[in-house]
């Protein structure tokens, strides 16, 4: 089916129509993805602004870390971290920005083991249990791009053409821009994901890459469709006996 179709569905008996109207959703989000539409809406935060009210003490090499609990990989948190922790490890002149994640049990094995990487990496390391959206899209104005397995990955991050590092399989079956780097949850994959990152190539292929969840104005664009598409006059709903 092509991705500007509005279907109806229709069976009909004898006496009265099944209609169902499904509006797609343009590759599950050019239209319905309000993130971006945020985004355009927002008066975005300077960098020095961003400094003063949040403390970031944004350095030669920046990146923004957000990871999740898998929610069927219940006991691999703490393993998956701790692989991402010791690739960061590795990074020189690099400032990192932690958001924390969801108060789960595993969740808070994350969160315990970020506090302690920002207390023994302080100057050059911070996290946020809550950032804001506001924050939170000013920040990566500034950042090289994000590392983690958030959905904001691949739904924000590419509009401010910066690279995103996915570890692991949270996001599987996605959508993803050009800008999307894939990783296995372990040590060698996600440092060769960050090289690969901050590599000339890739950072120029970052010029062009486009949000396949679109480029906003995301309710505008369903109305139009809304008021071009025919809806019947007169649907019954009927119940049925199981």
């Amino acid at each position: 089916m092509s991705k500007n179709t509005i279907k109806i569905n229709q069976e009909k008996d004898s006496k009265n129509p099944l209609i169902s109207i499904v509006i797609l959703n343009y590759n599950a989000g050019d239209l319905l993805i309000d993130c971006i539409d945020s985004i355009q809406k927002s008066n975005l935060l300077s960098k020095k602004e961003l400094t003063n009210r949040m403390g970031i003490k944004f350095s030669k090499k920046n990146l923004l870390i957000t990871y999740h609990s898998v929610t069927l990989e219940d006991g691999t948190s703490q393993k998956y971290f701790e692989s991402l922790l010791n690739a960061l490890k590795d990074l020189k002149d690099a400032y990192l920005i932690f958001t924390l994640p969801n108060s789960d049990s595993d969740g808070r094995v994350i969160k315990r083991m970020i506090e302690d990487f920002v207390k023994i990496n302080s100057t050059a390391s911070i996290s946020f249990s809550s950032m804001g959206s506001l924050n939170y899209l000013s920040t990566l104005q500034f950042v090289d791009g994000v590392v983690g397995n958030s959905s904001s990955g691949l739904a924000e991050v590419p509009t401010f053409k910066i690279g995103t590092v996915n570890i692991g399989d949270r996001q599987a079956g996605r959508m993803k821009a050009e800008s999307v780097i894939d990783c296995n949850p372990d040590q060698k994959s996600i440092t060769t994901a960050i090289k690969k990152l901050y590599s000339n190539r890739f950072q120029n292929k970052l010029k062009t890459v486009s949000n396949p969840y679109g480029n906003g104005k995301a309710t505008e664009k369903i109305m139009k469709i809304l008021k071009k598409t025919k809806i019947p006059d007169h649907l019954k709903k009927e119940f049925y006996d199981l």
